[in-house]
């Protein structure tokens, strides 16, 4: 039997002296006018209030059925076979194969989450990565967290898995900031590559600043992720990751995160992928070049 109940993260507010409220997941209060249905009834026909004592149920009330279905078609209330979870609270993840990468001390924190929203994320070594996914895209996820810079080259494979639809979520420390990017997807996504290309632009030390990213500097000396870091980025990324596959927040224009792993001090950089552009011209006498 389908029942009526209240979607996710709505409620019903019984406010003295004006009747019902209704608080919507973003904490708006709507005014609920139940003519001549009294609130009681609707509560109880919403699951939001227990049945009398010794009525099992109620006779059909067609005000009351009025009001459930107005709930139903602004998205308020749902109906689900009995025992199934209502929309909202199921595991948004499931059936999406997740390749996880990267550090323990990372790893491990985004790993508890991953579960959590359905997912059974499967660890994957670097050089195995293209071939665990192939096949499985679109309905594949590699999340790659680094308490790091990141190597030359390393995150390229997973680049051009996210140009053919897999999502594309990570992370890497240089310093004592964490820099959490943009989920990906698709030919529009903003890869690593992209990321790379729109700091460089962005600074007048692009010279350094790629001398760095090229290896070319001393010892890592830190501050490394805690377990307090660690989960408070672990979260960050699993969330862009849910708002990137559609099942959580409303889809926002891809920012880059930078956290101060001191005092979690957090920046939000909007980004946006680099366009192709035409190609350098080479010397005369070259295949596409004039003599």
């Amino acid at each position: 039997m389908n029942t009526p109940r209240l979607s996710a993260g709505t409620a019903l507010v019984t406010v003295p002296g004006r009747g019902l409220a209704l608080r919507t997941p973003d904490g708006t209060f709507l005014r609920v006018d139940t003519g001549d249905v009294p609130p009681p009834s609707l509560l109880r026909r919403l699951g939001a209030a227990p049945d009398p004592a010794g009525v099992p149920y109620e006779q059909p009330d067609p005000g009351t059925d009025r009001l459930v279905a107005a709930f139903e078609e602004a998205g308020y209330a749902t109906r689900a076979p009995d025992g199934v979870p209502p929309p909202g609270s199921a595991a948004p993840l499931a059936g999406t194969a997740v390749l996880l990468l990267g550090d323990p001390v990372l790893t491990r924190p985004v790993a508890r989450l991953l579960r959590t929203a359905g997912a059974e994320p499967e660890p994957v070594a670097p050089d195995r990565l293209a071939e665990r996914a192939a096949g499985a895209v679109p309905r594949t996820a590699v999340v790659w967290c680094l308490d790091g810079p990141v190597p030359p080259g390393l995150w390229d494979p997973a680049d051009r898995l996210s140009r053919d639809g897999a999502l594309w979520a990570r992370c890497h420390r240089e310093g004592a900031r964490v820099w959490i990017e943009p989920t990906a997807r698709g030919p529009y996504g903003v890869t690593a590559a992209d990321l790379r290309l729109r700091r460089l632009a962005a600074t007048p030390a692009h010279r350094e600043l790629a001398a760095y990213w090229a290896g070319s500097r001393t010892a890592d000396t830190g501050p490394r992720h805690t377990e307090v870091t660690a989960a408070h980025t672990a979260a960050l990324l699993v969330h862009d990751l849910l708002a990137a596959a559609g099942t959580g927040p409303e889809p926002v224009p891809p920012v880059l995160r930078g956290v101060d792993l001191r005092d979690l001090g957090t920046t939000r950089h909007p980004v946006l992928p680099v366009p192709p552009c035409a190609p350098f011209p080479g010397p005369p006498g070259e295949p596409g070049n004039a003599p």
